[in-house]
């Protein structure tokens, strides 16, 4: 719930409040149990800044451009507002905040709801006769009605050099799955279509439990993202994976998605193609024996959508290994790619490394990266036209219906646009068949019959 300015008004209702969210789906989450609280609470929640009481700040502390977006945000609501409360992956780094914007309420860190309501119970006590009723079974989410993010963990066990989200938000701390699986029903039953699983590090889920027992539905299950991935398979409704490393047991996950349990789609972050780079940055190495998992994998399910990112520009990067790194991408033919030029992060092990690479290298290498994988995107894109597909609506438009595909993740990956006006709402599923394709997105038109 982005809230921005707007003209003053008289404040006559009390204790409302508003909330930026920043970041990433782990951080929306965050936000959303937060809203929910503050529901059930009593609190009314406020889209402008002069009509609240009281602004929550959810900031992002990733990388050096989400810290100054986060002071950003905190800046523009001390600025339209006055009473702000900073929570977040940047409110981890307290005496940042504080440095640049010592006025703030409170500050505490990310997935810190206890905190956060104790810092609004301090500034702006809750009504008397809170209406608990009020609140759906889902709680209240941040994402459009159909589809909704499952958090199954928080933190991260890894220690990737160029990276500080363990001393941000811990190490790995996984959810009960009978709890997971509780919150899942309830979004289903609410109207939820899509389920995109998201964490830190989703294919660890359970390690640190030791994947014990847990109850759900009168059986017992482990904790464990097979476990996890097979019981959501029953609900009527998508289940995407996403930030999956390749574990070796993710391999239980792909005949999963062969018979349709899951969707046929993996976010898997791989970061780099040479070896050499991917031990500087702590990431597993063996780039070929990705590649053979990969074609197996495919074997097994020829409908198998990849989604990756990568970093270029890593202290040490020479010619050669970014040279690697394309003829891996040129191997791999993955769906999707997102390529990000290294960025310093404070606090992160890689600033000690030797060799920065100069921005213009940094950024000529992100452009020629780009350009491989654009030509890759558009061959597998093309390979659709004819094909007959089930879509997910997201929107409905004057003069198309916006959809997505299996092969589609909302605001990351392309759509699937059906020109025309249709009696159709959003969240519903139909099925089309392909009839052009472009850079990133597909064009199609609704099967009769």
């Amino acid at each position: 719930m982005n809230i921005s300015p707007r003209s003053h008004s008289t404040r006559t209702v009390a204790a409302r409040i508003g909330l930026v969210s920043l970041g990433c789906p782990k951080a929306t989450v965050d936000s959303e149990r937060i809203l929910t609280q503050l529901r059930v609470e009593g609190y009314a929640l406020q889209t402008d800044y002069v009509g609240a009481d009281l602004v929550i700040v959810n900031t992002c502390g990733f990388i050096d451009a989400a810290v100054e977006e986060s002071l950003g945000a905190i800046g523009e609501a001390l600025a339209e507002n006055g009473r702000v409360v900073v929570t977040g992956c940047l409110g981890a780094r307290a005496e940042v905040v504080r440095q640049a914007h010592p006025e703030v309420l409170a500050i505490t860190g990310p997935h810190a709801l206890d905190e956060v309501m104790a810092a609004v119970h301090a500034h702006l006590p809750a009504p008397h006769d809170p209406f608990t009723s009020l609140i759906p079974d889902q709680g209240v989410k941040l994402t459009p009605r159909h589809y909704a993010y499952l958090k199954i963990s928080e933190g991260c066990n890894h220690r990737c050099s160029f990276c500080i989200i363990p001393s941000l938000r811990g190490d790995l701390v996984s959810r009960g799955i009978g709890e997971v699986l509780d919150e899942a029903g309830r979004l289903v039953e609410s109207g939820v279509r899509e389920l995109l699983i998201i964490s830190q590090d989703t294919s660890a889920y359970g390690l640190d439990l030791r994947h014990r027992p847990d109850f759900w539905g009168g059986r017992p299950l482990r904790t464990h993202i097979t476990d996890l991935a097979r019981a959501l398979g029953d609900l009527p409704a998508w289940v995407r994976m996403h930030y999956v490393y390749p574990y070796p047991h993710v391999d239980e996950l792909i005949p999963l998605m062969r018979d349709g349990l899951i969707l046929p789609y993996l976010d898997m972050p791989l970061q780099h193609g040479s070896e050499r780079v991917l031990k500087a940055m702590r990431r597993p190495a063996a780039t070929e024996k990705v590649l053979e998992r990969l074609s197996r994998w495919r074997a097994q399910c020829p409908e198998l959508v990849l989604r990756s990112t990568f970093i270029v520009g890593f202290p040490g990067e020479t010619e050669a290994d970014f040279e690697r790194l394309l003829e891996f991408l040129r191997e791999a033919r993955l769906d999707r790619v997102g390529c990000f030029a290294y960025s310093a992060v404070s606090g992160a092990a890689a600033n000690a490394l030797a060799d920065p690479v100069p921005e213009t290298i940094k950024e000529e290498r992100r452009e020629r990266f780009m350009t491989v994988q654009a030509q890759i995107s558009r061959e597998k894109l093309a390979a659709r036209i004819g094909q007959r597909l089930t879509v997910l609506v997201d929107a409905v438009e004057d003069e198309a219906i916006i959809a997505r595909s299996y092969a589609d993740a909302p605001e990351i990956d392309g759509e699937v646009i059906i020109p025309g006006a249709w009696e159709i709402d959003a969240g519903d599923f139909i099925e089309v068949e392909i009839t052009d394709s472009g850079d990133h997105d597909l064009w199609a038109q609704p099967v009769d019959d």
